[in-house]
């Protein structure tokens, strides 16, 4: 069902729930009326009757929505047409015991302004007119009390003409938020992709600088480099998470993966960081499956693992799966001096940070367990935080469901395996359009032992590759899809291939319709590319 539709669905079950409601408040006011004599007996069986054919059609309206959600204009034109024909009726012949009825005519008006729009608020409002006109010729009392009518009319013209202008400042203002968050979006988007590409370049610049032959002094300032472009990269992506999930782009995307294997690469890609910090980090996982998002359960995992780096370094720190019934918990258990108990309240919040008094200044905006939270959601998975200050923080995402181990292929088993030189002779077809990240990878991969011809557009293919590793965004002449397929179609082969791209992971994927294709968001750890690399040689071979 679309979006549009469960909103119309929603709206117009819950008016119908409400008209019952009403119908039956007003049969209690008509039972007191009679109690206390206030009324004509005969016209108490009248209104009864009139109350139960519309109660009959009411009931219908209801049964109707639930068994066809969604917005049907002939329906709400039958719903409309009831309400107002049994509002008048009642006016018409309850005479003064019935004048409170009016409070309802003027609630359903502006209800259907409310819930429809500006052209259902005129369309109401001219039915309550009608209704009130012919109330006014049929009813003696009505006639005899003109100045009645004159008030009644001004209040049904002026209620709702006020209402409209409400509405239109309201969607005026909703129109210009929308404007200004696409603005953002763009800005964002723009943005992400221009940062993404020198952040990237110089992660490649620098590894190719840790592997050459360097002294102690160039050691350590190649180190401090390091250390600087992570943490940058770590707060680009915090800001990039939380842009995505404000703009509702996050769809998990859930699938069977292998636990310990996922701890495990997450605890390879922050070794460097953690070695900074000073801190032993252990893993406690049996081999089992769950099914998550792998991207979104990583992101969470590196939150608070980050967290745990930067606020207990110099401890170690334990990642540990725990079996609760039926389902699977994960635990980052750190020994630093923990949380106050007057802070975990607040922690999940967006921008809150713990200080203390003569903290030192922790790098960070506040935003890394609010995207954990969100994305814990998202998957219907709790998380929540236990500390006891002094003695250590314990972060736990619960909720995982696990699922039985899917068949491994040998090549995939290989894959696990990395030799230092298994990139040795490898022929890769590098094509980037960025020159400095052209260089950056192809400095990289050379220092790998491969064997790399660098292009911006379409490649040369009058030499044979066995890999094609691109961007995806390569100006107006082609995309890093075109150029796949054209190194694919010139050698009459699936070369296996990599994308590595500045662009919304799942956008590209969408666009590259081949799911054998690994895609890998800038700006990629030279690991992961590392990695990648070898498993993807030892499945050719």
């Amino acid at each position: 069902m679309s979006g549009t539709a469960s909103v119309s669905y929603d709206t117009e079950r819950a008016q119908a729930g409400v008209r019952m409601i009403f119908m039956s408040v007003a049969a209690c006011y008509i039972v007191a009326l009679y109690h206390f004599s206030l009324i004509d007996p005969g016209l108490v069986w009248k209104i009864f009757v009139l109350e139960c054919v519309f109660s009959v059609v009411a009931t219908l309206i209801w049964f109707d929505i639930r068994r066809r959600p969604g917005n049907y204009r002939g329906r709400r034109l039958i719903t409309m047409l009831t309400d107002y024909a049994g509002i008048t009726v009642v006016l018409a012949y309850g005479g003064a015991a019935m004048l409170p009825v009016y409070a309802i005519l003027i609630w359903v008006t502006i209800g259907y302004g409310l819930r429809y729009g500006s052209g259902y608020l005129l369309l109401a409002t001219l039915m309550a007119l009608l209704s009130l006109t012919v109330t006014a010729c049929t009813s003696e009392y009505w006639q005899s009390q003109p100045y009645l009518i004159v008030t009644l009319l001004l209040t049904t013209l002026m209620a709702p003409a006020y209402m409209h202008a409400l509405l239109k400042r309201s969607r005026l203002a909703a129109e210009a938020e929308q404007a200004a968050t696409r603005a953002k979006s763009q800005f964002l988007a723009q943005a992400s992709h221009d940062l993404r590409q020198p952040i990237h370049s110089i992660s490649l610049f620098t590894a190719c600088l840790r592997d050459s032959s360097l002294d102690t002094e160039q050691r350590r300032l190649v180190e401090n480099i390091d250390k600087s472009l992570h943490s940058v990269a770590r707060l680009f992506r915090t800001i990039l998470d939380m842009y995505s999930l404000d703009s509702g782009k996050v769809v998990p995307q859930m699938e069977p993966l292998e636990l310990r294997s996922l701890l495990q690469q997450l605890i390879q890609q922050n070794a460097e960081a953690a070695r900074w910090a000073g801190v032993e980090m252990r893993l406690r996982c049996p081999p089992l499956h769950v099914r998550a998002d792998p991207v979104l359960l990583t992101t969470m995992l590196q939150n608070l693992l980050s967290n745990a780096l930067k606020y207990a370094p110099g401890k170690p720190l334990l990642i540990a799966c725990r079996r609760r019934g039926t389902g699977l918990a994960i635990e980052v258990y750190d020994k630093g001096r923990g949380i106050a108990a007057g802070h975990l309240d607040s922690i999940f919040e967006e921008f809150y940070r713990v200080r203390q008094e003569r903290d030192s200044d922790v790098e960070g905006m506040g935003l890394g367990l609010a995207i954990v939270r969100r994305l814990g959601a998202l998957m219907e998975m709790r998380v929540h935080v236990r500390s006891v200050e002094t003695r250590g923080t314990r972060a736990v995402i619960d909720g995982l469901q696990r699922v039985a181990a899917p068949s491994e292929t040998p090549s995939a088993r290989r894959s696990n395996l990395q030799s230092p030189r298994m990139l040795e002779g490898l022929r890769v077809c590098l094509i980037e359009d960025d020159q400095n990240v052209l260089l950056a990878t192809a400095t990289l991969l050379k220092k790998w032992g491969c064997e790399v011809a660098t292009f911006s557009t379409l490649p040369d293919v009058s030499t044979p590759f066995d890999l094609v590793v691109t961007d995806f965004d390569l100006g107006t002449e082609a995309s890093g899809a075109d150029c796949i397929q054209h190194v694919r179609r010139s050698s009459g082969r699936n070369v296996p291939a990599i994308i590595m791209t500045g662009h919304d992971i799942r956008r590209v994927q969408e666009q590259v319709g081949d799911s054998d294709i690994p895609i890998l968001s800038k700006p990629v750890q030279p690991a992961e590319l590392r990695s990648l690399l070898v498993a993807l040689k030892l499945k050719a071979a």
